[in-house]
């Protein structure tokens, strides 16, 4: 199945607003020295200060 250029475009979108959303979460988290919970590729749970987060290159 492809996907219609403007489904990409979409896609791009709507993956860009939640990039950013998740940024801007991570930035008011460390401002207020709370901590996130993630998981890692193997769906282990941490509690990650939100401060080492931003320290962390993204990918």
């Amino acid at each position: 199945m492809s996907l219609k250029p403007e489904n990409i475009e979409l896609s791009d979108k709507i993956m860009a607003g939640i990039n950013k959303a998740v940024r801007n979460l991570v930035i008011s988290s460390a401002a207020n020295d709370e901590k996130l919970v993630v998981a890692d590729k193997e769906g282990n749970i941490r509690h990650v200060p939100a401060k080492d987060l931003l320290a962390t290159p993204s990918k």
